[in-house]
């Protein structure tokens, strides 16, 4: 694993590696060079954890070269609270990346270093920006536009690799990717879970042992939901999983939106499309942790 710091070492160092057509020499990993050599991308906030490291190696079978950013953007972020306790460590993440496997370039740069002036740039792709997360967290995904953009720009990547987890994340990548004519393919892959269900997060680091067993039934409920499909109503479904989670002693439903896959435009029956996906937020705990998941219904 080779670990950068600066966006212009990042970008000498690609540059090279793509005109001589090979991996980078200290990190080839490749029995034989595909046809095109190609680079993977995978954005990470750290505080990595198996869903990250699933990414990272699916990367590394479909690329010569994988770039892992570990960077805590700030602008993403509308609740300073929540940037303050969101773990970190850097360390432990290049354990984890050098571990993995060999093609691995971790770049972990500095808020000034993406950010040497503000970013006034505004991005706006409604209805899957302005819903759900873009509805609770005012800014949020034009944040999360800025930095993917950037690192779209740094990297140039082949392919970046997303986790279905943060589902609504992905549907605004793929706006923006459209809307700006970026040559990168979004690869969006399964989310990764515990034993019990609960969908794997950098913030499950900041649940105690009990409060991920009472975590563990938003997964349960909603996977419970899809039974109910053949025989109740769009709205009958929601409230079923709404009420099923709010009886839970320490969790609380902040919403629940059963949406079309790619639009992310509410439905109002099982026949309105053919990608239909419930997605939801769901506080735990005493912090309490803001938990996001998903189940696709069709």
């Amino acid at each position: 694993m080779v670990l950068i710091h600066t966006a212009a070492e990042l970008r000498g160092l690609l540059l090279r590696e793509r005109a001589a057509g090979h991996s980078v020499p200290s990190v080839a990993h490749l029995a034989s060079s595909p046809a095109r050599w190609a680079v993977g991308l995978v954005p990470t906030m750290g505080a990595l954890h198996e869903g990250h490291l699933s990414l990272v190696r699916r990367s590394l079978e479909e690329n010569d070269v994988t770039v892992v950013s570990i960077f805590l953007n700030p602008t993403q972020f509308n609740d300073k609270k929540d940037l303050e306790r969101y773990p970190s460590n850097l360390e432990a993440d290049c354990r984890l990346l050098g571990a993995t496997g060999q093609g691995i370039v971790a770049f972990a740069p500095t808020v000034s270093e993406m950010y040497p002036e503000p970013d006034t740039r505004r991005f706006s792709y409604p209805p899957t920006d302005s819903v759900m997360e873009g509805s609770f967290r005012p800014g949020h995904f034009n944040g999360v536009c800025q930095i993917v953009s950037k690192l779209f720009l740094l990297v140039e990547p082949d392919r970046a690799y997303f986790g279905e987890k943060d589902y609504q994340q992905i549907a605004v990548v793929r706006r923006m990717v459209e809307a700006l004519r970026l040559p990168v393919s979004i690869v969006p892959c399964p989310t990764v879970r515990s034993e019990g269900g609960l969908a794997l997060s950098s913030r499950n680091a900041l649940l105690d042992e009990n409060e991920k067993h009472i975590a563990c039934n938003i997964y349960k409920t909603l996977s419970e939901s899809l039974a109910l499909m053949a025989s109740h109503s769009v709205r009958e479904v929601h409230d079923f999983v709404v009420t099923a989670l709010n009886a839970v002693p320490g969790l609380e439903v902040q919403y629940f939106s059963i949406v079309d896959g790619k639009s992310l435009a509410d439905v109002s029956s099982w026949q309105d499309s053919d990608d239909i996906v419930g997605c939801i937020t769901v506080f735990c705990g005493k912090l309490p942790v803001r938990l996001i998941d998903h189940i696709k219904y069709r």
